[in-house]
């Protein structure tokens, strides 16, 4: 497609070229002296030091003086001149053909009939290295190809010839556009087809990279950004070859064109200077990949208890690679900056400390929760699935990352806690011996002191016995903590294996101790118990043991009565 559309540009540049030589002003077969002489070209040697200005019209220089005219500076004769030059190519009346060189004792006077439009005195001579004489006729043909260069861009004939390219370098644009579109809607299907047929996914083992629909859109994509391509690149050509058909836009081609032209002959060019540099980066950064990919290889292995440290846990293994990679790659970042394009511009430089500042003055806090994950996993408190409570919070650990973690409430609620408030608050673990030894569970009940304290014993060891997940070894064990006013306090204490599940245990655990309390005849006192008592009925549930005493009734009276 791109070598089906080379023609048509090169057909608009054509037409630009014909319109120019079109009007371009025609040989004149004036007298031999009037001609531009070679030398003119290739001036003699001169002294440097001159100002100099350009004498234009219609933003095109016509010539260059290099000296002053009395008290007229050479930028103010540049701009009366052209002035001058202007006024004859606008006049229909005026005859550039006339225009001549009238010699005087110190000046040669170009003129066209009595209107003199500069004079060349011996200082322009001395300064151009040219005869006076010679430099006047040189300056004479250019003034005159100037005005009949014009005069042939603003007639009517040069106008419409220019409307006529105009048209023209459109119809092609247009049908250039639609032979695009064309050849942009026949191939998009038989791309899709193509693709269906021949395009497989990309896999590793069982591991799916790519899928074959990912792959045949980003072909799709592929297409229809060569489209937008090439109908840009068409447009960027067809606007300033239209430009360049009249003369109020002409001097504008060479513009649009500078403006893609220069930068990439500048990108281009840097590109090419850039290629050591990048060559260095290049096999830093492939060197540093594959040293990591041996790091995570090791940590892996590690991990995963084929490789032992002494020393080091297997959980350690994956956050001491996060940390040697981030240390890799800063450090790796320093020693490939300096090779980076732009790398000692002012800019880039200030938006380096630009970000440091920012990232200084925003990443207190999360730079000390990071250092407080990194002390938890080598302090390692606990572990993923461990029951923990940390200062109010209890639950299951869930996740543990560089800046959080999270746990699993024995409500079934999420919670995040920053690191650094894990690291500033006391973590009761509940799991990191319950597998080896157990842990202890305990609740604590008061008895009066009219139960004997061995019948009491047994009835809390009996009910520890009858609870599920309380270890019968080791043994459930009672400790009189308090001797209080009216009762006994005592700790049972029993042993269970699953801390994950001790709000149920703990549950079954007191139900069981006001059974086993409660078909004995022996009333729990605690936490307190108030009454007014006959000492001949206990307090126990409803439906406590038949043939018992019933507590005496007190009856209030009003006095007097």
């Amino acid at each position: 497609m791109k070598l089906k559309i080379t023609p048509l540009i090169a057909l608009l540049v054509s037409a630009a070229a014909l319109n120019s030589a079109a009007q371009a002003p025609a040989p004149k077969a004036a007298a031999p002296a009037l001609e531009l002489p070679a030398a003119a070209a290739a001036p003699a040697a001169r002294p440097a030091a001159f100002s100099t200005a350009a004498v234009t019209l219609d933003g095109k220089t016509v010539l260059v003086l290099r000296e002053r005219l009395l008290s007229l500076s050479a930028d103010e004769r540049a701009l009366r001149v052209s002035e001058r030059i202007k006024k004859i190519s606008k006049d229909p009346i005026a005859d550039a053909s006339k225009i001549s060189v009238t010699e005087g004792e110190t000046t040669s006077d170009i003129a066209l009939d009595d209107f003199v439009i500069m004079s060349v005195t011996d200082r322009d001579a001395r300064a151009a290295g040219l005869p006076r004489q010679e430099l006047a006729r040189n300056n004479a043909v250019l003034i005159k190809s100037a005005v009949i260069s014009y005069r042939k861009d603003y007639n009517l004939r040069g106008l419409l010839l220019g409307v006529l390219f105009a048209i023209l370098a459109t119809i092609i644009f247009i049908a250039a556009l639609k032979f695009i579109e064309s050849v942009y809607g026949a191939s998009l299907p038989r791309l899709n087809a193509w693709a269906q047929d021949n395009i497989k996914s990309i896999k590793i083992q069982q591991l799916e990279l790519l899928n074959a629909s990912r792959i045949s859109g980003g072909l799709t994509a592929l297409l229809n950004a060569v489209r937008i391509f090439l109908t840009l690149l068409l447009l960027y050509f067809y606007i300033p070859i239209l430009f360049s058909f009249f003369p109020w836009t002409r001097d504008f081609s060479p513009i649009l064109f500078g403006y893609i032209l220069h930068p990439v002959a500048s990108m281009l060019k840097s590109f090419i200077h850039y290629i050591p540099d990048l060559i260095f980066v290049a096999v830093t950064v492939t060197v540093v990949h594959y040293f990591l990919n041996l790091l995570h290889a090791i940590a892996a292995e590690i991990q995963r208890g084929r490789i032992s440290l002494k020393g080091f846990y297997a959980d350690w293994a994956k956050p001491t690679f996060q940390i040697l990679r981030f240390i890799t790659w800063a450090f790796t970042l320093v020693v490939v900056f300096p090779y980076l394009p732009g790398s000692s511009s002012p800019a880039f430089r200030g938006v380096s400390v630009f970000l440091g500042v920012l990232f200084s003055l925003g990443s207190s806090s999360a730079i000390a929760n990071a250092v407080a994950g990194i002390m938890l996993t080598y302090m390692r408190p606990f572990k993923v699935g461990d029951r923990v409570k940390i200062a109010e919070t209890v639950g299951d650990i869930t996740e543990k990352t560089l800046l959080v973690t999270r746990i699993k409430s024995i409500k079934n609620v999420n919670i995040t806690v920053p690191n650094a408030l894990v690291l500033g608050s006391h973590i009761i673990n509940y799991s990191s011996l319950s597998e080896k030894e157990g842990i202890i569970l305990n609740t604590t009940v008061t008895i009066g002191y009219d139960a004997p304290w061995p019948k009491v014993h047994e009835l809390l060891i009996s009910a520890a016995d009858a609870t599920e997940d309380v270890l019968k070894d080791p043994r459930p064990f009672i400790l009189q903590t308090a001797l209080n006013d009216f009762n006994v306090s005592y700790e049972l204490n029993a042993y269970t294996e699953r801390p994950e599940i001790m709000a149920g245990i703990y549950s079954r655990l007191h139900a069981n101790i006001q059974d086993k309390f409660a078909a004995a005849g022996m009333e729990i006192m605690s936490p307190s118990f108030v009454g007014i008592r006959d000492a001949n009925a206990p307090a126990l549930p409803s439906g406590g043991r038949p043939g018992e005493k019933p507590a005496f009734k007190v009856n209030l009276f009003k006095s007097g009565d």
